[in-house]
């Protein structure tokens, strides 16, 4: 069935809207009517109440939520994404953090076997594999025990065709080159993370294929004046991308606007949530440590951060009031800037021809209803 999308806004730039209709049939963007129009009777159709439509949000790195987590039970994949689009996601990358090679295998093998019958909700487009090829100095959350040196006879079978989309690794360790050439042959996007890479490495592996930071600042060392290091190397290459937790706690509002500033265009906004999204405070999991989560943030006892309890929507709210930039601004860094970084055609844009992947918001972004597919899969209660 066709539906209408009617008394709707959408942005034709950054920072212009203009109002009218959205068609949409058989899960794609048909048209776009500058006009009121009313709706034949066989169409359905979809009152906007005047909110601002936008293309679906996609997080590139999430642990897991509502209690699930991903490295312990990759089967909860799919009950996360029955309760995503709450939070105005369509589309998500499952993250899988350093575990045995056989829990990556299963999150495979769970991918490949598709949804359960009349699933609904937001898709995952495929893995993103935080570990073990990471620098242990630079841990944080994971377990040191499941760290390895990179090799490229380990992953045969991580490609694009069984479902993984992005690797991240330390760059700087011994035969990391071998694994980015052959990731990178397979399609994969391989980047740069729990790093201890310098400035001039960071630019050598740029030109090898590594293509984006994963949460830029955190889990590398510092910018410093005569050591630069990976940040200041992606800031200044316009070319790579980066993702940032943008709640106020991993990284420091000036240097999201910092970041934002260098390369608004290579920022990408990512929730790295954990299994306590969405839930009240309290004991959660990640991969094989139990983490203490209160109001705002989740960490090992320790104190060491353990992903976040950030909602994609509260970024796009976050980056706004940390930069001063539009809502149209932010919306594509959590929209066409990651689907662009994964070579995902038909998302992360409102066209004709694109995925139906929609988030209806107020002007101040909240999410008031989401479409996947063209498909209503939430809608939010009047208070």
């Amino acid at each position: 069935m066709r539906t209408c999308l009617r008394n709707i806004q959408w942005y034709t730039s950054p920072k212009k809207l203009t109002s009218g209709t959205i068609w949409l049939e058989d899960g794609r963007i048909t048209a776009f009517e500058d006009a009121e129009l009313s709706c034949p009777g066989d169409v359905r159709e979809v009152d906007g109440r005047g909110w601002i439509a936008a293309p679906g949000l996609i997080d590139i790195q999430i642990n897991g939520g509502f209690g699930y987590d991903f490295t312990a039970r990759p089967a909860a994949i799919w009950r996360v994404g029955e309760l995503l689009p709450c939070m105005g996601v369509t589309s998500f990358v499952p993250t899988i953090i350093t575990s045995p090679f056989g829990v990556v295998n299963r999150a495979m093998q769970i991918l490949k076997e598709g949804a359960p019958q009349g699933w609904r909700g937001a898709v995952p487009l495929g893995l993103h594999l935080e570990g073990p090829f990471l620098n242990p100095v630079k841990k944080g959350a994971h377990n040191p025990m499941h760290l390895r040196q990179p090799d490229a006879m380990r992953v045969q079978d991580w490609t694009r065709q069984n479902g993984v989309l992005l690797v991240t690794l330390a760059p700087e360790l011994p035969g990391a080159d071998q694994l980015i050439d052959t990731l990178t042959e397979r399609g994969v996007v391989v980047s740069a993370g729990h790093t201890l890479c310098d400035y001039d490495q960071a630019l050598t592996v740029f030109r090898r294929g590594i293509r984006c930071a994963t949460h830029l600042f955190n889990s590398m060392p510092p910018v410093d004046h005569r050591n630069p290091g990976l940040v200041a190397a992606v800031l200044v290459t316009p070319k790579v991308s980066f993702d940032i937790i943008v709640d106020g706690i991993h990284v420091h509002p000036a240097m999201v606007e910092l970041a934002w500033r260098c390369n608004p265009k290579g920022l990408i906004l990512a929730t790295d949530a954990m299994a306590a999204l969405g839930m009240p405070p309290g004991r959660y999991r990640l991969g094989d440590f139990n983490v203490r989560v209160d109001e705002v943030s989740a960490r090992l006892d320790d104190g060491t951060l353990a992903g976040s309890i950030l909602t994609a929507d509260a970024a796009v709210r976050n980056l706004m009031r940390f930069t001063g930039c539009s809502l149209g601004e932010a919306l594509l860094a959590h929209t066409d800037h990651p689907a662009r970084l994964l070579g995902l055609e038909g998302k992360g844009r409102l066209a004709v021809g694109a995925d139906a992947d929609i988030v209806l918001l107020t002007p101040a972004g909240e999410v008031m209803m989401t479409l996947v597919g063209g498909e209503v899969v939430y809608t939010r209660k009047n208070d």
